[in-house]
């Protein structure tokens, strides 16, 4: 038997262990090469293990348990793999089991691949003991009224899960930031007119040339960074008693994923052109929602922005990330009145926050910073120009 053990990978310096949060495969498959095979839930990330190698695949830690860096959670057997007598591989048990003692149809096998129900257990009503679709059908029914089951007893009017460590820290880290800054929030609203009249001239051309959709956050990007070199003040963080100033343009962007709030970072912002932008902030997100974020992608910010508005959020406060000292906050865009030349018009309005702590950022910084924001998406112009 030749052994393959399955370890916690390492995830950085400050993470010594975390929770296995779920397992891709059931105890005893036939997994194969660089196949998904558990998530890992730690204070900072949710990440994925993969199979280093094909064969069969033992358990030594259940879902649910805290493990250590560099335990053992599982030991895969590589001789099983092509061992005539080892299991059909995972998610098609049922399938082989029923081509090889059954003679079974291609409607029953792909039910008994569909159902992970065995041919073989059945008594079958078709000739000769024959298993049929119909008999398929009729053993399934009991499963899938079972799975239909509500997860809770009638009358009960709580659930209770453990939180976990990512929410945990999510929710340690924003009490620490409203207690230990001195937060304030400004606001200002931005006309999004020559933003959306742009991206509808150039979309097509965007698209056919760099493969994705010019969006808005490329253009807040790039306003922030525009606005980080004309008030330097905001491009700071406090270490100790001193005021540590920021020279590069290393910008957050919030992500929603199912597991919780995560800012991937996209590093030189300020040396990178829209396509780059929005390219970086794609695969973040995409990396972000499939757990295979990493710490590195993480660290490093001097920003944040966040966009409550893809949830049609009006208005918000959004609270800094430490230790950066601001964070801005878009909002839905919603057709308004406002005035202009002395009219009344409809334009697409959107409100801004910036929430920034005050120990650094004094009033005028931060209106002089939410202006500069405002100006560079009204007029793009000014993103080119850099003025």
């Amino acid at each position: 038997m030749s052994l393959l053990e399955v370890k916690i990978p390492p995830m950085g310096e400050s993470i010594a262990s975390g929770i296995l949060a779920k397992w891709h495969v059931k105890d005893g498959d036939i997994v194969k090469k660089d196949q998904p095979l558990f998530e890992l839930e730690t204070d900072k990330i949710t990440s994925e293990g993969t199979a280093e190698s094909a064969g069969k695949i033992a358990f030594k830690a259940a879902a649910g348990d805290e493990v250590k860096i560099g335990q053992v959670v599982a030991t895969i057997d590589s001789a099983a793999s092509s061992s005539p007598g080892g299991s059909p591989p995972a998610g098609a048990p049922a399938a082989a089991t029923a081509a090889k003692s059954t003679e079974a149809s291609p409607a029953v096998r792909r039910l008994a691949a569909e159902t992970h129900i065995d041919p073989a257990t059945i008594a079958g009503t078709g000739k000769a003991g024959r298993v049929t679709k119909g008999d398929m059908l009729a053993a399934a029914a009991p499963v899938a009224a079972s799975a239909s089951e509500p997860k809770s007893a009638p009358g009960t009017r709580q659930t209770r899960k453990k939180m976990t460590p990512l929410r945990a820290k999510i929710a340690q880290r924003l009490v620490s930031a409203q207690h230990e800054a001195a937060m304030l929030t400004t606001f200002n609203e931005v006309d999004m007119s020559a933003v959306m009249a742009l991206r509808a001239k150039y979309q097509d051309d965007f698209v056919k040339k760099h493969g994705l959709k010019l969006g808005f956050m490329s253009f807040f990007v790039k306003a922030v960074v525009h606005a980080l070199k004309e008030v330097p003040g905001v491009n700071a963080q406090i270490d100790g008693d001193a005021i540590v100033e920021n020279h590069y343009y290393d910008i957050g962007v919030a992500v929603s994923t199912d597991k919780g709030l995560m800012v991937p970072v996209i590093k030189g912002c300020d040396t990178l052109g829209m396509a780059a932008v929005e390219t970086k902030i794609a695969d973040a997100a995409k990396r972000a929602r499939e757990s295979k974020i990493t710490l590195a992608d993480l660290e490093g910010g001097v920003f944040t922005i966040t966009n409550g508005g893809t949830f049609g959020s009006l208005l918000s406060t959004p609270i800094i990330n430490p230790p950066q000292a601001a964070i801005l906050g878009m909002h839905a865009i919603n057709d308004r009145p406002v005035a202009v030349n002395g009219q009344v018009v409809i334009r697409p309005m959107m409100y801004l926050a910036l929430s920034y702590d005050h120990r650094l950022v004094d009033g005028k910084q931060a209106v002089t910073f939410l202006v500069k924001v405002k100006q560079a998406i009204e007029d793009p112009t000014r993103l080119v120009l850099g003025v």
